[in-house]
This record gives structure tokens, C-alpha cells and sequence, in this order.
């Protein structure tokens, strides 16, 4: 990893406050870039922000913080508007922020299933209202933080909310495929990643032990850094690409996606 690839870059990491995204922030800021850490609350942002000044040493003037709750997608779209006024010039998009499916089936505000909505539709409307301000240049991306129980997932199409039949896992599943799938969008450079099993909130959905979020981070910050080519679409386990689920690569898959997400979020023509 070159430090100096990174340096003057901007990158938002969501789900900044702990965990991978906590971690990425750092191993970003230490690099030089100026990272802007998302947080559900502005209060839970600035915390995270002020621990890596007090304990990583990491520069103040480097971390920017910012506020949404990705089960209300009003709130989305104030940050998106925040983010393009105060950074005009966006090299990465890390689109981390997730949670596990709950046991019983909750519906938010905007009327989704809530992992569909935290774990994707607020991570593709972010994509689409951050588009004016994420670069064209070469080395500017959209990194997902995807997950390889998208293998097991499918896009219930007539119930997205899983109304009708309703698992944790299959929900939860449901969500990384539409990330992953999400990936392959021709308007943006945009790749997922599986950083391993890592021991965060999230890992009782996949084993009782796993790698430390740091060791997960850095599988998403090498896919940050420019010098790094990506092909849009690709798909990784941790450093090694492989291909994802056939789903995720297909183009009428990729379309029917986003005329789904466009409708549930309110961008339908």
C-alpha cells in the first residue's frame, strides 16, 4: 500500500463509528486521505472521530464527521447534500454501514424491510445523489463491504420486504446479493468485497470466532487505494478476486435492481 497514492484523496467510509468502518477510517487517515466517517448520529460520529485523535494519533484536520440514520432516507439524502456542498471532489465511496436482519420483520418508516433499507437502499441512494461529486478520474471507486452469505441470498422481486415469508438470514442474505449485485452499475467504478469473518456485531450471523476488524479493514483499504485496478463489478474474498454469485453479474439482473431500488426510494420516474 503507498502512502502517497492516498494522500489528498477523500473517502467516506459509512458505518464509521466501530468496527470495520472505525478501523478503515484510520488505516485511511494514517495513509493520508481525508476520510469522512458517517455515523448514525452526529454524536456517535464525533465520538469515533475524537477516539482515533486520542488513540491512533490520527490528525483532526484529516476526519470529517457526518450524520444519517440509514432507516430514514430523508435523512440520507441531508447528508448526501452536506457531503457534495463541503467535498465537491469524492475519489471513494465505502459503502460499509449494516446490520444483522432482526429476529421479527420490521418495516421503516419509508416502508422497507429495515436490512434491505440499512444494508442497500440508503447505500444506493447515497451512490446516486454523491454522483455529481464522485470522481471520474482514474482511481475513483464505490467499494462495497459485501459479505459471502450473498451466495445464498435471492431478490424475493414481487416482496423485496419479505412480508409474506420471512427469515432472518434469508433477509439479511437478500441484502448483500443486492449490494453485490449493485456493484456492476455502469454509471460508477465500483467493486465488492468479503473482508473475511471478523469480530464485529455481525459475526454471530457467521461463526462463534473471527479475524480482528483491523485485519477485516485492510481488505477494503487496499481496494481504496488507486494504485490498485479494480474492473467494476469484480468481486473479492478478502485480497483474492473471485467471481461472485451468478446472479450478480448478470444485466438484467443489474437493471431490474435498479428500477426496484429507483421505486422503494423514491427516484422512480
Amino acid at each position: 500500500m503507498s502512502d502517497s497514492a492516498l494522500s489528498s484523496r477523500t473517502v467516506l467510509v459509512t458505518g464509521a463509528t466501530s468496527g470495520i468502518g472505525l478501523e478503515a477510517a484510520r488505516q485511511l487517515a494514517e495513509r493520508g486521505a481525508t476520510v469522512l466517517m458517517h455515523g448514525r448520529t452526529a454524536e456517535e460520529a464525533r465520538a469515533a472521530a475524537d477516539r482515533l485523535v486520542a488513540t491512533a494519533g490520527i490528525d483532526a484536520a484529516r476526519l470529517c464527521t457526518f450524520a444519517a440514520d440509514f432507516t430514514r432516507l430523508d435523512e440520507v439524502e441531508t447528508m448526501a447534500a452536506r457531503v457534495v456542498a463541503e467535498h465537491p471532489h469524492l475519489d471513494v465511496l465505502v459503502n460499509n454501514a449494516g446490520m444483522a436482519a432482526p429476529e421479527r420483520h420490521t418495516v421503516t418508516a419509508d416502508g422497507n424491510e429495515i436490512a434491505f433499507q440499512v444494508n442497500f437502499l440508503a447505500h444506493y441512494l447515497l451512490m446516486c445523489l454523491l454522483e455529481p461529486a464522485l470522481t471520474s478520474d482514474p482511481g475513483g471507486r464505490v467499494v462495497n463491504v459485501s459479505s459471502s452469505l450473498h451466495r445464498t441470498g435471492s431478490i424475493q422481486w414481487s416482496d423485496p420486504n419479505r412480508a409474506r415469508r420471512y427469515s432472518r438470514l434469508a433477509a439479511y442474505a437478500q441484502s448483500q446479493l443486492a449490494l453485490t449485485v449493485f456493484a456492476a452499475d455502469p454509471r460508477v467504478t465500483a467493486v465488492s468485497v468479503h473482508p473475511g469473518v471478523c469480530d464485529t456485531a455481525l459475526l454471530p450471523l457467521y461463526a462463534h470466532e473471527g479475524v480482528t476488524p483491523a485485519q477485516g479493514a485492510a481488505h477494503v483499504v487496499r481496494l481504496c487505494d488507486p494504485s490498485v485496478e479494480i474492473v467494476n463489478g469484480a468481486y473479492y474474498d478478502r485480497a483474492e478476486r473471485v467471481a461472485p454469485a451468478p446472479a450478480a453479474t448478470e444485466d438484467r439482473t443489474v437493471m431490474r435492481l435498479t428500477k426496484l431500488a429507483d421505486l422503494l426510494v423514491g427516484r422512480a420516474a
